[in-house]
């Protein structure tokens, strides 16, 4: 039949619900709408033509395609059809105002435009792209439109029409009238589609030939092993290791090789359907991964080894001195060790101990520089470095590695370590020996360690893995832990305690600006030109953001502030692009907002009599504690509340009985004591414990009692008898600064850690006072107002 010519412009419209109609088709609709229905009507006053427009998901187009009623038919089930023959595509102009049912719109046709050279060559590859799907398809349909279609754009419009596209693909190829573009989409479509047939046809036939292959293969293994027992050769899988075991040479220790060389006899002689197989591969495949032939070439120079300290760390005078310390030993024995027992040749398989020194274990609150301490040493040793995460482990497999007969297994994390480090001579930092879980049914992990952390034994180490001698006695160990009463006493005995105190606030103005401030630039993407933090500005920060012994507080906030002057920037006009943002002491509540950080000591203790400030060591550092008792009529006895620990509950009934003893000394009488007794340690969510608070207690008691107030800018630490005696105490350095950051300017201490002050910065010392006390009674001289300059108690 000829194509009915277009004779009209102004067409009634008939609505294709989530359907897309393309040119040079035949199409049945079903009249299941009014509109529909409307518009076939319609068609009868411009010559059985239509306009047929999409309507897909709501979306509106200007594209639709000219059809002509071929027939009108009625289903057996009573349901109207019309049978349309598409023309061309149109492209709807506006909507005509008509006395005529239904919607009128006033079209323009569109011609496909004669195909050029590109464009041909776009229909030979969309024409064998389909010829590939048809293929896979097996569609019978599709062949047919490739023999009766040779115009590239009905080509593209065929094969939109017979596929199973989307409605909103569909869609967009009948809006693409440009016909280079809509080829071009066409074809891509095309690539995927073809694409996904290919993949779904390989999985499928990949299942369906899966045990057919399992059959085959197996029946050729059995064959080429037959073979090579006939020809006498090996298997060359062995072949390779043997090759790598050669290359390595005497590098590897005779146990070493002795074990090798057995697993690749079982290897031969396991069959290739056996799981063992796979195991012994996996063994052999850990053992060469070793770096048995690499060491490194350890160069120590003591004078550069300092400058790299300095260089990377600010303060820790102490601990610096004693890394330079360590590594001069090493360099001395290195240099007058006798040739022949430092001979590279005998060391690696004759076991030599390389390692008599200690293993220094860095302990200190968090964020004082412990790990990347150990970076910087192993960079001033010219060394390796590898970090072993310990914290919450709690299983010895851990350490030493399973067993071979558990599936999954693999080496403990020593082994794995020195994998890791690509050296034999590493420097392993064995992080947060603190916190490694005590032992239950799986093993004690630390009694692990103690082999590993011994020089007279870790020439020998044995993982349960591997199963051969491993000689970490070249192996250069560090620890670091937060707290030491957590370390099992025999494990703690193998190391030698370096301890980090913290930084006094000079000490993190000099991180801040030449460590945290540079790097939390960079990492919020600002040029160190677009932003200048005065040093008033650090000090406000320090002492009004952070109260911590290490710096991630302060870097946490100085993140904070430098996202802020991120967005400031980003958003700023271009004239102010030049200049930088300078940020001041007083401009600190803009960004950060009000400090977090208050000085409450003397406003704790001012207020009322019975307040005192002890010092005290936690894992996070030192801190200030305060010890309030309060009297009340009632039963005589002592409460004690706060979450107190044995230690320190017996250092109050101690307290109590010291003032019961020397009632007429402190000018009371029995009457004092007859009344309900309360002593608190706020904070009461957190667990407390230790004697240090034993002389605090005794004189907020005594405060509580005379009516005296404790002097609010002091604060003290140590240890009371019955007798009155005040024995030391540890951790003074870390108490002092603690003092120091919380505004306290007075510390009196235990007569035996007089010495400990030496310890103490400087720059601290030469703002506190200290006194130095025997007995409570020169604590309480201290510690207490005389009692006409005692404020009166706040009701």
């Amino acid at each position: 039949m000829a194509d009915p010519s277009i004779t009209a412009t102004t067409l009634p419209v008939l609505p294709l619900p989530e359907a897309v109609a393309f040119p040079s088709s035949v199409v049945t609709i079903t009249l299941d709408s009014d509109a529909a229905r409307t518009a076939t009507a319609a068609a009868a006053d411009s010559d059985n033509q239509l306009l047929l427009l999409p309507e897909v998901d709501g979306r509106t187009t200007r594209v639709g395609v000219i059809g002509h009623i071929e027939q009108t038919a009625e289903l057996p089930n009573g349901t109207l059809v019309i049978i349309v023959r598409t023309l061309q595509r149109a492209l709807v102009v506006d909507e005509v105002a008509s006395e005529r049912s239904g919607r009128w719109m006033h079209v323009e046709p569109l011609t496909e435009a004669r195909p050029t050279p590109r464009i041909d060559a776009m229909g030979r590859e969309l024409r064998a792209l389909a010829e590939g799907i048809a293929e896979a398809r097996r569609s019978r349909r599709l062949p047919e439109i490739l023999r009766t279609t040779s115009h590239p754009g009905e080509l593209a419009d065929a094969i939109t029409g017979w596929s199973d596209a989307s409605a909103d693909q569909r869609l967009t190829v009948l809006e693409l009238t440009e016909l280079g573009a809509r080829l071009e989409f066409v074809v891509s479509w095309a690539k995927d589609y073809l694409g996904e047939l290919n993949v779904s046809a390989k999985i499928r036939d990949d299942v369906t030939e899966g045990m057919e292959k399992q059959q085959r293969d197996y029946l050729l293994r059995q064959q080429m092993a037959a073979i090579r027992k006939e020809l006498g050769e090996e298997d060359a899988s062995t072949e390779d290791y043997r090759a790598k075991l050669d290359e390595l040479g005497n590098r590897v220790p005779d146990g070493v090789r002795t074990a090798v060389l057995r697993e690749l006899e079982r290897l031969e002689r396991t069959s290739g359907q056996s799981p063992e197989q796979s195991w012994i591969r996996t063994w052999l495949d850990r053992v060469f991964d070793l770096p048995w032939a690499v060491r490194s070439d350890e160069q120590v120079d003591i004078t550069a080894a300092r400058a790299v300290l300095d260089a990377d760390h600010a303060g820790l005078d102490d601990v610096k001195d004693r890394i330079v310390e360590f590594l001069a030993v090493r360099k001395l024995r290195t240099e007058r060790a006798d040739v022949s027992e430092a001979s590279d040749d005998a060391a690696p398989s004759g076991g030599t101990r390389r390692n008599d020194g200690a293993i220094i274990l860095l302990a200190g609150p968090p964020g004082v520089g412990k790990t990347s301490l150990g970076e910087s040493m192993a960079r001033a040793m010219g060394r390796n470095f590898v970090r072993v995460a310990l914290g919450g482990v709690r299983d010895e497999a851990e350490i030493r590695g399973h067993r071979r007969t558990y599936v999954g297994a693999q080496p403990g994390r020593i082994v794995r370590a020195i994998g890791e480090a690509k050296s034999m001579n590493p420097v392993v930092l064995l992080d947060e020996v603190d916190k490694i879980s005590a032992g239950g049914w799986s093993g004690d992990p630390t009694a692990a360690l103690l082999e590993v952390l011994d020089p007279a034994q870790n020439h020998t180490f044995r993982d349960h893995y591997l199963e051969v001698e491993l000689d970490l006695s070249d192996v250069v160990f560090l620890a670091t832990a937060n707290t030491l009463e957590t370390i099992p006493a025999p494990l703690l005995d193998r190391m030698e305690v370096v301890l980090l105190d913290g930084y006094t606030e000079d000490e993190k103005l000099v991180i801040a600006r030449h460590h945290l401030l540079p790097r939390q630039i960079e990492r919020n993407g600002l040029r160190p030109d677009e932003i200048t933090i005065t040093d008033e500005a650090l000090r406000g920060i320090i002492s009004g953001y952070t109260r911590e012994a290490g710096v991630r507080s302060l870097e946490r906030e100085l993140g904070t502030l430098l996202r802020k002057v991120a967005a400031k920037i980003a958003t700023r006009t271009a004239t102010a692009a030049t200049s930088p943002i300078v940020v001041d002491e007083t401009d600190l509540t803009g960004y950060l907002r009000r400090p977090k950080v208050h000085h409450e000591v003397a406003d704790r203790v001012r207020d009322n009599p019975g307040v005192a400030t002890g010092l005290a060591v936690t894992g996070a550092g030192g801190d200030v504690l305060f010890i309030e008792v309060s009297t009340s009529p009632g039963e005589p006895g002592l409460t004690l509340t706060g979450q107190l620990g044995d230690v320190m509950k017996e250092s109050a009934q101690i307290a109590l009985s010291w003032v019961r003893a020397h009632l007429d000394q402190l000018g009371l009488d029995e009457s004092s004591l007859h009344q309900k007794i309360h002593v608190h340690v706020p904070a009461g969510a957190v667990p407390k414990d230790g004697p240090s608070a034993g002389v605090t207690m005794t004189t907020a008691l005594v405060s509580a009692l005379t009516g005296r107030h404790v002097r609010p800018e002091l604060a003290m630490t140590g240890e009371v008898t019955l007798q009155g005696k005040v024995l030391p105490i540890g951790g003074v350095k870390q108490k002092v600064l603690a003092a120091h950051r919380s505004g306290v300017t007075e510390v009196v201490l235990p007569r035996r850690n007089e010495d400990d002050i030496e310890d103490v910065p400087q720059r601290v010392r030469d703002v506190m006072t200290f006194h130095i006390a025997d007995n409570v009674s020169q604590f309480l001289e201290w510690a207490l107002m005389p009692a006409a300059e005692s404020l009166r108690p706040v009701a």
